[in-house]
């Protein structure tokens, strides 16, 4: 094994929990959510932080799986899905999320010229975009078979879970005039 397969191995993973902190924090920047004290600001400073880091990890990922001999991912793998000639699917769902991570990217780059409703609709592309990373790396990741990595996609997905209920439950605003007493009452 070589570094550059070590790198592409850990960097995969690091892509993905910070995507999974993005969309954790989206979905609590979305509903208001914060922490006591704290301004509003500083969730969606952090949830575009994470989200900066999330694509740093991935480029690099991405570099690394296209220059590692031993990945065999060629770079119109990576342009194109489900085109690569080792693990077509796997590295196909993977070049899927990449493609919509990078309409995220662009689309947030020049939003102040993009009609609002457009480039929210895009932005909801981080839902489909991060199961899609977790199931390329269930099926490309060679350490899927792995303790720590089960415990890793387990933690992932429990937080996006956690974060999709939260925000279905409708819960994420508290009622205005009310006592928080008065809303435990109710």
């Amino acid at each position: 094994m070589t570094a550059d397969w070590y790198l592409m191995r850990a960097t995969g993973l690091v892509a993905l929990i910070f995507l999974t902190l993005v969309v954790a924090l989206g979905v609590a920047a979305s509903t208001r959510l914060r922490t006591r004290g704290l301004p509003l600001y500083v969730t969606t400073t952090v949830h575009r932080n994470a989200a900066l880091l999330a694509v740093a990890f991935l480029a690099v990922h991405v570099v690394t799986a296209v220059v590692d001999p031993d990945a065999a991912v060629q770079l119109t793998a990576v342009l194109v899905p489900f085109t690569s000639h080792w693990a077509p699917f796997w590295v196909g769902l993977g070049a899927l999320a990449l493609d919509l991570v990078a309409a995220l990217v662009v689309t947030s780059l020049v939003r102040r010229r993009v009609p609002y409703r457009l480039w929210r609709r895009i932005h909801w592309a981080a839902y489909a975009a991060w199961p899609l990373a977790l199931v390329h790396g269930l099926g490309a990741g060679t350490d899927r078979g792995t303790e720590w990595m089960r415990a890793v996609d387990a933690v992932c997905i429990g937080l996006v879970g956690a974060a999709g209920i939260w925000r279905l439950s409708g819960d994420d605003r508290p009622e205005r005039g009310r006592s928080s007493r008065d809303r435990l009452a109710a």
